[in-house]
């Protein structure tokens, strides 16, 4: 008995979730929609999302955000983001990690999500992982944004671990575009998401949700067209979230 009223809230507390996702972007509809129908307001864009949408989200779900930052983002600077994924918090705790507007580069699955998917297709960029000339289109948009000195945001693994991964292997995409435009690398670990509200369906649990913002990888110098440059910068990173996610797993 008591693991079927357990059942019920978990299934209430997720219905709870996208009621969340949706409810502060059907009040702020109409300037969202102004603000993603220019490239140029997208830092608006951006401080809506990172200061009313997520904080919505993240605290009516009863996660608490907690940033600790070996480094700090210079503003005005573009950056590449990438972290761990292991869950859809990933995208709000990403936006309360970085005041330095970015863009998402995500799977186009998510275009489906009702009222969110909106948005979504309208300021991100979107991939389809099957399609060859869809990945190769991603360098093309991302270029574009950051021409216009905002940062991107990948999450390298291309998709979430098996539940007894700790994380995936990485992808070179992040690390190529990095590369190729001199920007750091902003290692990010992610220590909470996948116990708070993992995608799991019957598991989670309220409390803090940290991020810890690891010191920043250094590109300068190195080339694109050099495999073993993009392979080093691609492990490195893996390594130092890697290493972080275990330290927090020792000390429980």
């Amino acid at each position: 008995m008591i693991r079927f009223f357990q059942s019920i809230l978990y299934v209430l507390w997720r219905i709870w979730f996208y009621v969340l996702v949706a409810l502060p972007i059907v009040v702020m509809f109409p300037f969202l929609l102004v603000l993603s129908s220019r490239e140029k307001w997208y830092p608006q864009f951006f401080w809506l999302a990172r200061n009313v949408w997520a904080n919505v989200i993240l605290y009516g779900m009863g996660f608490y955000p907690m940033i600790s930052r070996l480094e700090t983002l210079e503003r005005g600077k573009s950056y590449m983001l990438v972290s761990n994924h292991t869950s859809m918090t990933d995208i709000m705790l990403m936006l309360k990690a970085s005041k330095n507007p970015f863009v998402f580069v995500g799977k186009k699955e998510l275009v489906k999500i009702p009222i969110f998917g909106f948005f979504y297709k309208r300021v991100c960029i979107m991939v389809d992982r099957s399609s060859a000339r869809s990945r190769s289109g991603v360098y093309k948009r991302a270029k574009a944004r950051l021409d216009n000195g905002l940062s991107i945001c990948i999450y390298p693994e291309g998709g979430v671990p098996n539940e007894d991964m700790l994380m995936d292997e990485f992808k070179d995409g992040a690390f190529r575009l990095a590369i190729e435009y001199q920007i750091p690398i902003v290692p990010m670990a992610f220590v909470d998401n996948k116990a708070r509200f993992p995608f799991a369906f019957f598991k989670g649990s309220l409390g803090k949700m940290r991020a810890v913002v690891l010191p920043f990888i250094s590109t300068e110098g190195l080339s694109v067209a050099s495999r073993e440059d993009t392979t080093r910068l691609k492990n490195k990173t893996r390594e130092v979230i890697f290493e972080k996610l275990s330290e927090f797993q020792h000390q429980k």
